[in-house]
């Protein structure tokens, strides 16, 4: 028995990065998965590697929504995971740029929960998995538009839980620390130092108190948990997938350390 057999989950941007991971992770479960992108050539490839299907969606388009969900006999749980990363100080960030991170980021959330209501009450209910980030949590320099939209997640994470929970629709958010490395080596400045960054720029390293870096598996292990009915009676939650490092900070040579 599978954690979510006989369900039927649309995963957006799972044609690489956390997206392909959850897909996987959830077929493993036996989740009949929906690969929703706009990377059609990426997202064909790991339909085929986990047995779904692929649906090409601009989650900033209600219509592709529609288009999308409309095509389905079924929708149980929907993960928003397509995301986009800019990483630019305020005086930089131009208007287009900021708009774009919050249409895909926070208006692509938006839709996919819209349109996913009245499938999901057909089938009597629902998970809806919302990826924020632990940028929507805390912040660094140069996430502003990312930071924002990501908080505007969880708020409108925790406004559906409250809407939707009569419908027995549930709605949850993961933040993780651990994401797609690949999204954010395109965000990141060409002369970016990893290893100032690594060592906390020069001085004492600050690190969370699991002294490893996270993975996308535990992205997909926190949102399986929340699509699955071992959460069912669980909504409105932020799940904050960081080994630990929002409880505080190690700093190495303290007592304790």
């Amino acid at each position: 028995m599978g954690r979510l057999d006989g369900k039927t989950a649309l995963v957006t941007g799972a044609a690489r990065g956390s997206g392909a991971v959850i897909a996987e992770r959830f077929t493993e479960e036996g989740a009949h998965v929906v690969v929703a992108d706009i990377r059609e050539e990426q997202g064909r490839a790991v339909a085929e590697k986990v047995g779904g299907r692929y649906v090409t969606l601009d989650v900033t388009s209600e219509s592709s929504w529609a288009e999308a969900v409309g095509a389905l006999d079924a929708l149980d749980v929907l993960v928003n995971n397509a995301g986009v990363l800019h990483l630019t100080a305020i005086a930089d960030t131009t208007v287009e740029t900021y708009r774009h991170v919050f249409e895909v980021n926070e208006l692509g959330t938006f839709l996919g929960i819209k349109s996913s209501i009245e499938p999901m009450k057909a089938r009597g209910g629902g998970s809806i998995v919302n990826i924020s980030s632990i940028d929507g949590v805390y912040v660094t320099p140069g996430t502003a538009a990312y930071s924002a939209s990501k908080f505007a997640v969880r708020g409108l994470t925790k406004t559906a839980a409250l809407e939707l929970g009569r419908f027995n629709i549930r709605v949850n958010a993961v933040c993780p620390a651990a994401g797609n490395i690949e999204m954010v080596m395109e965000a990141l400045p060409p002369d970016f130092d990893f290893g100032r960054a690594a060592s906390g720029g020069g001085g004492d390293a600050h690190r969370a108190p699991i002294g490893k870096r996270g993975t996308m598996r535990d992205v997909a292990d926190a949102a399986l948990y929340f699509a699955s009915d071992e959460a069912a009676f669980v909504t409105g939650a932020d799940l904050l997938v960081d080994g630990g490092l929002s409880a505080g900070m190690v700093i190495p040579g303290q007592p304790g350390t």
